[in-house]
């Protein structure tokens, strides 16, 4: 209910995200553009379904539980 007042993410756990991909990326070898260039490879593609929002297509690295690091895509449909 207060989120306008105080946002939902403070810069600090902002920071903690981006560092906790940082260190993904690291740890799986991975380039540190590879989500930017994974996710310009799926707007390419999906762009050609009209059935889709590319607009909103999200891509992100998640650590759902210790240890375990998933990649996390979604690609919404259009409303």
């Amino acid at each position: 209910m207060l989120d306008f007042l105080f946002g939902r993410n403070s810069s600090k756990d902002e920071a903690k995200r981006r560092l906790t991909l940082v260190l993904a990326y690291e740890r799986k070898g991975l380039p540190p553009n590879f989500i930017e260039r994974l996710k310009d490879d799926l707007v390419y593609v999906f762009s050609k379904y009209s059935q889709f929002d590319v607009n909103r297509i999200e891509v992100d690295i998640k650590k759902e539980r210790e240890g375990f690091e998933e990649l996390w895509i979604s690609i919404p449909f259009k409303q």
